[in-house]
């Protein structure tokens, strides 16, 4: 991770473009999935789950979900990409036509220019939303 992150210093090139495969419009990492880096110093790993493309703003948001009905969202601004990392519970999530089930510490990634839902499946339902507009 150290060599990889000095490496990156002295190219001018962020750690994430070193570590960070092609991404698929859909893309879901489980937890203990995805590519580790371990730190070479320290009890430590850090999974990339999704870089930020050059130009792009990020906002965060918390979540807390009951079951019931599910948050149907509009397609928001063209180019806007949602990521998703559940907390705790259960969820689906993802684009209207197809979202995926999620369990606590998995991540997923979707077109957010899109229709697509968020879905509690368990009480007191946790995550995290990274809305990423190019």
């Amino acid at each position: 991770m150290e060599t990889l992150w000095a490496l990156g210093a002295a190219l001018g090139v962020p750690f994430s473009r070193l570590v960070d495969p092609p991404r698929p419009n859909v893309r879901v990492i489980r937890v203990g999935e995805g590519s580790a880096t371990h730190s070479e110093q320290a009890n430590y790993a850090a999974t990339l789950l999704a870089s930020c493309p050059p130009n792009a703003r990020r906002d965060l948001y918390r979540i807390g979900a009951q079951p019931g009905e599910p948050r149907t969202s509009e397609p928001h601004m063209p180019g806007t990409t949602e990521h998703v990392v559940l907390g705790t519970g259960r969820a689906l999530a993802g684009p209207a036509e197809e979202p995926v089930e999620l369990g606590p510490g998995d991540y997923v990634t979707y077109p957010g220019d899109r229709p697509h839902v968020f879905e509690a499946l368990e009480p007191d339902t946790t995550a995290v939303i990274v809305m990423e507009h190019i």
